[in-house]
């Protein structure tokens, strides 16, 4: 293995385009509590401060609602390779991260409620790295299964300390 191979790349596979709506379908609780709080906010308040938050608050909502899922799914991205792990995630914040086979120590999947219900499955691969575990989120359930397999096989076949 030579250290071209394992380069810090932008991984080839995307999550599944349900990630799209999961992540919308998040959002939008998060501006329904915000709504609330501003509801009890606009009770109290004179009616121009009222419709002045309400129409920025319903700006910004849709703006974060119609922007960030596609910016997301474009992002995220993963791919398992004979050598090592690849990930990307973020949307504001990005990042990109690599494993090396012969350093995986464990793979685990995680469904919550909201994942089951989109038929979604997010995929840990831990290392003993000081930055932590690698997180592939929003794979569909089918594929989660096979990189999960895919993965024991390979580490099983890993030679070295994976230093």
């Amino acid at each position: 293995m030579t250290d071209t191979e394992l380069r810090l790349r932008e991984p080839a596979n995307l999550v599944s385009p349900r990630a799209k709506l999961y992540w919308t379908v998040r959002a939008f609780a998060g501006w329904v509590v915000v709504g609330a709080l501003e509801t009890i906010v606009c009770v109290n308040s004179s009616a121009v401060r009222s419709v002045a938050l309400v129409s920025a608050t319903i700006i910004l909502a849709l703006a974060h609602l119609l922007v960030m899922p596609r910016w997301r799914y474009r992002i995220h991205r993963w791919e398992a390779t004979d050598a090592a792990v690849y990930t990307q995630s973020g949307w504001l914040n990005q990042e990109r991260r690599i494993a090396p086979i012969a350093r995986i120590q464990t793979v685990d999947t995680q469904r919550g409620p909201f994942e089951q219900v989109f038929g979604l499955t997010n995929v840990t691969v831990t290392t003993a790295s000081a930055a932590g575990p690698l997180k592939i989120r929003g794979l569909d359930r089918a594929m989660a299964d096979a990189l999960v397999e895919e993965l024991t096989v390979r580490t099983q076949r890993a030679t070295g300390d994976g230093t």
